[in-house]
């Protein structure tokens, strides 16, 4: 019998909600821009949203991390490695049969099986996100004995440097570990930060909320978010925001459906790439191709409504593995202990 699960915190699954759409939203409208060969009126929120669309994403995966780092290798390495190196193998291979005769035209059979092998130690296409989780929570357990402030200090160090060796691994490891880190190491605030924020009165938050919108916009627009220093208090800043919207969120039921995507958050992370690629290609063959921001919010939506579908197409069947792992894809049967998409629970708990 599976464990019982711990109870969700609300903010957390709205501030998901809003990072997953986020993100499907930047993939959806760059796709879409790239194809028609030209910029949206949407591109300027994508740009808005750059500074702390990945760095919250990334420093609430962190946050359940200080319950788990102190168990045993094993159990450690099958929920925190393996978990989503099999999500990640499967996806990948999936993207792979989705593009493989372009990349075959290209290259030929060996450049296809090279392309293939490059992205088991070079995160592929859109799924670099979950490789990169594996990497971090490896990374923070082996130098768990390594006093937090240094750790802390050489990531900032890391994303202040704004790395461009070419390689997405060596490249998004600097820019983003000290989030992931920080989600870890100062858990407790954060989760201070937001019991103090849910305090406030809904207008004080949102007041707060609204200033916090404008100055983030001031400092892109002027260009200056990708300075050094800057891009990192940004990222910090912006993660609150984040947090705050949560709580601001689940003060009210209206927004339930952007709760349920942050629960499923990994599910509809692994899957949009199928959804948003359909789309974009239908859409702008239609009159609809006239409004670039419309066509991207349309894929936006097949993006985040079209894994849900597909989830809730496969959980009961027999292909319930494209979103739970099966047990031939655990180090030990203790795996059933673990939560798992089939039984209602989010495959994005296993990133707490």
């Amino acid at each position: 019998m599976a464990a019982t699960a711990k109870p969700r915190i609300d903010w957390v699954d709205y501030a998901k909600g809003i990072c997953i759409i986020l993100v499907v939203m930047m993939h959806s409208t760059l796709g879409v821009e790239k194809a028609a060969g030209e910029l949206s009126s949407l591109n300027s929120f994508i740009e808005w949203a750059r500074p702390f669309r990945m760095p919250d994403f990334f420093m609430i995966s962190g946050l359940f991390l200080a319950a788990r780092i102190d168990k045993p290798w094993a159990g450690y390495l099958d929920s925190k490695v393996l978990h989503f190196a099999y999500f990640y193998l499967l996806w990948m291979t999936i993207q792979f049969l989705t593009k493989g005769y372009g990349l075959y035209q290209d290259g030929g059979v060996t450049g296809l099986a090279q392309n293939y092998a490059l992205g088991l130690i070079e995160p592929f296409g859109t799924l670099w996100f979950i490789y990169m989780l594996a990497i971090f929570f490896v990374v923070v357990k082996a130098l768990r004995r390594v006093p937090p402030l240094a750790m802390f200090a050489a990531g900032a160090v890391l994303e202040m440097s704004h790395l461009n060796t070419g390689w997405l691994l060596i490249d998004e490891f600097a820019a983003r570990f000290v989030y992931f880190y920080a989600g870890f190491w100062l858990a407790s605030h954060i989760f201070a930060f937001a019991s103090r924020v849910d305090a406030r009165p809904m207008a004080v938050i949102f007041a707060g909320l609204v200033i916090w919108g404008f100055g983030n916009a001031f400092v892109v627009h002027h260009g200056w978010s990708q300075l050094p220093g800057v891009s990192l208090v940004l990222g910090f800043i912006g993660a609150l925001a984040v947090v705050s919207s949560g709580v601001l969120l689940s003060k009210t039921r209206l927004a339930q459906p952007l709760r349920y995507c942050g629960q499923n958050s990994i599910v509809i992370y692994l899957a949009f790439f199928l959804f948003m690629a359909g789309a974009r290609s239908l859409l702008l063959k239609t009159p609809l191709a006239g409004d670039l921001a419309l066509v991207s919010l349309l894929v936006t939506a097949a993006g985040v409504v079209g894994p849900v579908l597909l989830f809730w197409a496969t959980r009961n069947t027999w292909a319930s593995f494209l979103f739970r792992r099966p047990e031939w894809a655990r180090l030990s049967s203790s795996g059933a202990g673990w939560h798992s998409a089939v039984h209602g629970k989010s495959l994005q708990s296993q990133a707490r």
